[in-house]
């Protein structure tokens, strides 16, 4: 009895090493990839500081970083929840309408030069328009709301979305897809077995790209109107001369920018397990 209790007892130590092994490796990884950045931006923020206090910047032109933290933690709902959570909202819906229209016109462009040619044009003239003349128009078109707000965003994760989409359906293997043609595979078993997972890797790309601007072309229209969110907070904030505002408000959006892009990497090794570009990583 002693001996089989024993030998329950290795065979458990057994089964738990590797899960502590590969905790231990998740808890590296991480490390090594959060540390190195950690350490830049201290070293920035220090030399930053420093530079301020010696030569004596003027608070309007450039505050302090302990005064932009100070500025934000004496009201943390003021800018991450009241205003916030408000342009976060808005990037992530614009975000996520961008995606939607992007993939699925590019399904259809990627089948029919034709049309490509006929639509693009258009698409392009969009994307050359500099959006701090597109911001007004929705507005007056729209009113103040969050929707000229989720539209702005959506217009700017647009284009790169439904261009790497074009090309990573199109940037099939050869071989591959002559094999299921020569079985007699239709449109749709080609389209879903061949062309979506090659195209995956560069959907995801895009949508590292595109992700941030979101948050950029949502700022953009609450500069343009709105009674809230952060793009509203820096525009009069920056009105007043209160600085040390105006970069509180810029690093809850970067913080956004990066949250928002750690999401979407962490998709991307989800769904690309099996590509190089992950595998490599």
């Amino acid at each position: 009895m002693a001996e089989q209790t024993r030998e329950l007892a290795a065979e458990q130590t057994a089964a738990a090493r590797p899960v502590s092994l590969s905790t231990n490796t998740s808890w590296r990884n991480l490390l090594e990839t959060v540390l190195p950045p950690a350490v830049v931006l201290l070293g920035i923020a220090v030399a930053w500081e420093i530079i301020v206090t010696v030569r004596n910047i003027s608070p309007i032109i450039l505050p302090k970083p302990s005064a932009i933290l100070l500025n934000l933690i004496q009201d943390p709902a003021y800018y991450f929840v009241e205003n916030g959570l408000i342009t976060f909202a808005e990037a992530v819906i614009g975000f996520l309408l961008g995606a939607v229209v992007g993939i699925s016109l590019a399904a259809v462009l990627a089948r029919s030069r034709l049309l490509e040619r006929s639509v693009f044009p258009l698409i392009v003239l969009i994307k050359a328009t500099p959006i701090v003349v597109i911001a007004p128009l929705l507005i007056i078109w729209m009113g103040y709301g969050p929707m000229p707000k989720v539209v702005m965003a959506a217009l700017l994760c647009f284009f790169p979305i439904l261009v790497n989409t074009i090309i990573g359906l199109r940037s099939v293997n050869p071989t591959a897809l002559e094999f299921l043609e020569s079985v007699s595979a239709s449109e749709w078993e080609i389209f879903r077995q061949l062309r979506v997972p090659h195209a995956l890797p560069y959907v995801l790309s895009a949508f590292k790209t595109s992700v941030s601007l979101a948050v950029i072309g949502a700022v953009v229209a609450e500069w343009a109107g709105a009674g809230e969110g952060l793009g509203r907070v820096v525009f009069t904030s920056a009105a007043v001369l209160d600085e040390e505002s105006v970069f509180a408000a810029v690093l809850v959006l970067a913080v956004m920018g990066i949250l928002l892009t750690a999401i979407v990497t962490w998709l991307e090794k989800r769904l690309l397990y099996w590509h190089e570009s992950v595998i490599l990583d």
